[in-house]
């Protein structure tokens, strides 16, 4: 279940929780196979008392596992590690990723005798592991990625340079072809980000929400991997910067709504919910107009009259509904039509057929050099929809009928000649749009 806080913490399930079947094949398929201990004994490459602690744990888990290690658990850590660091064959590393994570699984306590290796050196325990996610093995990155993330939700002052180089291998990941390794990545995040400190690092990482936000509009997620992916989402909109940019940077307010309008899972539905709260919560002036201009208010009307089990849900809902009511009327029109287009989603909502509206508002459009316009004519050449090119081609010919000296510019960037094109689209309202805004590019005037 996912619970809002006002702090951001976020502690209903393990501080780490990544279980991947793909992950789990591969270690199964691993474990059973010999290492020669002996032979790195006979070889000096281990002493005889590592041989005998490797013995020790050797194909044991579970309460087996634990009656040895939780006598010596600080000899085990140190042992494990250094022998990450003094050992390359990739068979040998991979089984002691295996021991590590046999070690730590279902008893994240034991991180502490990882952790305090530092105070012995610095570069301990993350080092050794950190170049494991640089192996060219498949299973090595993928197990060391697991342990990491275990140590780093276990820390109380995680390594935030640690976490970068972890967050910088995740983007790598998400961008694989292997379903299985994506999930793995999203899953490395969803426990990694609950770790407040760790936010602000991620949001800061290059590529790395462009891949995030990608999964989610471009590739056809599964109901549970849009749930995973924007409960990082909603888990990084506890950070006021990162509320405060997120939809300014990657217009997930529209995305996020439609997936809700069409989800059929609960669950994604209540995070989607909650990460919108969040959004209002932390930054209202960055938010509230982009969730007025795709009509999150009759949505939420419409959320709000539907039977929920999650109690949480509909209290959501209903905060969200009552803050837009309180605050539609404070949002300038303007505002909400900024919004709207930079959602590239038009309808014909109020603004467009004000003339009240253009009257008032045409000398934005000329600000930071004409960027409103540029984006009507970037909607102009790359929209299909027939509705979004009509209301376009609209504003445009009202923005030319009250500001003559934007058509040169207009005509620079393309507009007018795409203008002229749309007057033989196949849709009648486009063709009659354009044509009006034709008609008062050229000079003729308003026509209607």
């Amino acid at each position: 279940m996912v619970t809002n806080s006002n702090n951001g913490n976020v502690a209903e399930v393990p501080l780490a929780f990544v279980s991947n079947p793909y992950l789990d094949d591969l270690t199964a398929g691993l474990r059973a196979r010999p290492i020669p201990w002996e032979g790195y004994q006979r070889a000096t490459l281990i002493t005889q008392t590592e041989l005998n602690y490797i013995k020790a744990v050797d194909k044991k888990t579970g309460e087996d596992l634990s009656r040895v290690v939780d006598q010596e658990g600080q000899v085990y850590a140190e042992l494990f590690i250094s022998l990450l660091q003094k050992l390359v064959r990739v068979d040998t590393i991979q089984s002691i990723l295996i021991l590590i994570d046999d070690l730590l699984m279902d008893h994240e306590e034991r991180a502490t005798y990882f952790l305090t290796l530092a105070n012995q050196d610095p570069a301990l325990p993350y080092v050794p592991l950190l170049k494991c996610l640089r192996n060219e093995d498949e299973f090595v990155p993928l197990k060391a990625s697991k342990i990491l993330t275990t140590l780093l939700c276990a820390s109380p002052k995680p390594n935030t340079d640690v976490a970068q180089d972890l967050f910088r291998w995740t983007t790598a990941q998400l961008q694989s072809n292997n379903h299985a390794v994506v999930d793995l990545g999203v899953q490395v995040l969803e426990s990694a980000l609950r770790q407040r400190d760790l936010r602000p690092i991620y949001w800061n990482t290059s590529h790395a929400m462009d891949v995030l936000v990608r999964i989610l509009k471009t590739d056809i997620p599964t109901p549970q991997m849009q749930y995973q992916v924007i409960y990082c989402f909603w888990i990084l909109t506890f950070d006021k910067e990162i509320a405060e940019g997120l939809n300014r940077k990657y217009d997930v307010i529209p995305t996020l709504v439609e997936i809700a309008k069409s989800a059929i899972k609960e669950k994604v539905i209540r995070v989607i919910v909650s990460t919108l709260r969040n959004l209002v919560e932390k930054a209202p002036e960055a938010n509230l107009a982009a969730m007025a201009a795709v009509k999150l208010l009759s949505f939420t009307e419409n959320l709000s009259a539907r039977k929920w089990s999650d109690n949480d849900l509909l209290e959501d809902v209903n905060y969200l509904k009552v803050e837009l009511e309180e605050n539609f009327q404070t949002l300038t029109t303007f505002e909400v039509y900024e919004a709207e287009l930079m959602s590239g989603r038009l309808t014909w909502s109020p603004p467009h057929l004000s003339d009240l509206f253009w009257t008032k508002n045409w000398r934005e459009f000329k600000k930071d050099n004409y960027a409103l316009l540029r984006v009507l004519a970037r909607l102009l050449s790359t929209a299909s929809d027939t509705v979004v090119l009509s209301v376009a081609a609209s504003d445009i010919g009202q923005y030319v009928k009250r500001d003559s000296g934007g058509k040169k510019f207009l005509q620079d960037i393309g507009v007018k000649q795409r203008i002229m094109e749309l007057m033989s689209h196949p849709d009648q309202e486009v063709r009659y749009n354009s044509v009006n805004a034709s008609w008062s590019l050229i000079g003729g005037g308003a026509r209607v």
